[in-house]
């Protein structure tokens, strides 16, 4: 079943609660006036009573005032023919030497008979042979300390009856006239208040993968839909710049890989142009291994980062000793070194136990070492430490959740860590390349980075893993004097 629309339910709400709040409002103002005429029936019969017994008091024997009329003509007005009265003796019966008014007698409950004679009044609507009942007060009138006379007055309550059939003819009659145009009019505000959501959806309806750059209008307004433009353009641009992004990583991508395989394809036809000798065809099979090696790594580093991105790269952790990592790591850098004249040495390890992922961590500290002794001229030398920190310089950012799936990283309960420094006498890097150097196959220097043999994955590999592990990796450059990347990971509980 098709379901309503906001501004359709908005408008049935709106009415449905207007409906209620006129219904407990009628009802309450229904009662109010009820009251109000009941009582004013009731106090104008008991000043009546009072009144005349009061005149009859003064009379010989208790007979009837001679200017009864006049007294009733006083509260009633000078129209007083659905007005009644009459006397009774003690025992409820007429007295024919009293006077009544005209019709016939008003009955007289034993209820009120018995009020009178203990001296209280009693009110009664009593039904007659006319259209409308009769409100009855019967009030004893005392003399001497005895009760002589019961006098009843009454009035057709044919007033009070008409007053409350038009007022709910009134409220029958305007509230639901009022209930439709407080409808309408909530759902002509409504159309009015969702204009702009439905401007947002035609213009997000055309904002496509190709149209990334557009924007919502309505964000510099300060409410609840300008709040909301702001927040759909914040996704619009981080989307933007996912998509920048990933267009980026498949061009590197692509580029990195035509490069060895044209190199690859170039030595294959060269020497399938004509008969070789052993030697040459083994040369070429040697160059063809090291650029398919190179491949192979382009590619296991990119599923790497691929899979962490994803959430779907799994974690051996366990208790880690970095002194004893730092010393194999240095141990394969200076292999590395040798190679290019470096010297790679250690300056100072505290023992010193983290909680992770070992081989990854190794990873972590290579992809460093690599990038130190590839930018480091022959006699340089590059340096790793490792000590412990505690306090501000300890502080480690969260894992973040894409790559670490599984539980966080333990943490020491006085937030203290372990920092690797890795120093080199390097050609430094200039400070408007820090802010991307650990982006996705980003090189300082392209040309002398493909030379050494990157494919500018290794930065952003380490970072990615530092992360993973709950710490943070930080460089600090000048450029002609070196480098020192420091890597800081929370140590085991």
């Amino acid at each position: 079943m098709k379901r309503l629309s906001i501004r359709a339910r908005m408008t049935l709400w709106y009415t449905g609660i207007l409906a209620a709040t006129v219904l407990v409002l009628g009802g309450v103002a229904y009662g109010l006036l009820m009251r109000g005429l009941w009582n004013e029936v009731d106090s104008t019969l008991e000043r009546v009573a009072r009144a005349v017994a009061q005149a009859a008091q003064q009379t010989e024997a208790g007979f009837v005032p001679p200017d009864m009329n006049d007294l009733l003509r006083r509260f009633y007005g000078p129209n007083f023919a659905n007005r009644f009265y009459q006397f009774l003796d003690p025992r409820g019966e007429i007295d024919p030497r009293l006077p009544r008014e005209r019709g016939a007698p008003l009955a007289v409950s034993p209820k009120a008979l018995k009020n009178a004679e203990e001296g209280y009044g009693t009110f009664e609507t009593v039904q007659t042979a006319g259209p409308h009942p009769v409100r009855v007060f019967t009030f004893p009138i005392v003399a001497r300390g005895r009760m002589i006379k019961v006098l009843q007055v009454g009035t057709s309550l044919e007033g009070l009856l008409r007053e409350r059939h038009n007022f709910l003819w009134a409220l029958a009659t305007l509230a639901p006239l009022g209930l439709i145009l407080a409808g309408g009019g909530g759902w002509l505000l409504a159309r009015r208040v969702f204009r702009p959501v439905d401007q947002m959806t035609q213009a997000a309806r055309r904002i496509g993968a190709e149209r990334l750059a557009e924007r919502l209008e309505g964000a510099e307004i300060d409410d609840e839909l300008g709040r909301l433009a702001r927040t759909l353009n914040e996704m619009l641009a981080r989307l933007e710049a996912g998509f920048a992004q990933i267009r980026r990583f498949s061009a590197d991508a692509s580029h990195e890989l035509r490069t060895p395989l044209t190199i690859l394809k170039g030595e294959i036809e060269v020497a399938l142009r004509s008969a070789r000798e052993p030697a040459e065809y083994e040369r070429v099979l040697s160059s063809a291994l090291e650029e398919v090696e190179r491949m192979a790594r382009l590619v296991d580093d990119l599923l790497m980062l691929s899979r962490a991105d994803a959430g779907a790269l799994r974690w051996e952790k366990g208790p880690v000793e970095l002194d004893r990592l730092v010393e194999e790591v240095a141990k394969q850098g200076a292999v590395l070194g040798r190679a290019r004249a470096v010297q790679v040495s250690i300056q100072g390890l505290e023992p010193l136990i983290a909680h992770g992922d070992e081989p990854r961590l190794r990873q972590l500290l290579l992809n460093l070492v690599d990038n130190a002794v590839k930018y480091t001229p022959e006699g340089g030398r590059v340096t790793l430490s490792l000590r412990r920190v505690t306090g501000e310089s300890a502080a480690t950012a969260p894992p973040p959740a894409a790559a670490f799936p599984d539980p966080p990283i333990p943490r020491p309960l006085d937030g203290a860590a372990a920092e690797i420094a890795v120093q080199d006498t390097g050609v430094g890097i200039p400070a408007e390349a820090r802010v991307r150097l650990f982006e996705r196959f980003y090189r300082v220097d392209d040309a002398r980075s493909r030379d050494a043999g990157g494919t500018g994955l290794g930065l952003c590999i380490a970072k990615t893993i530092a992360e993973a592990h709950g710490g943070r990796i930080e460089v600090e450059s000048t450029p002609g004097a070196g480098s020192t990347f420091t890597v800081r990971l929370p140590l085991a509980t």
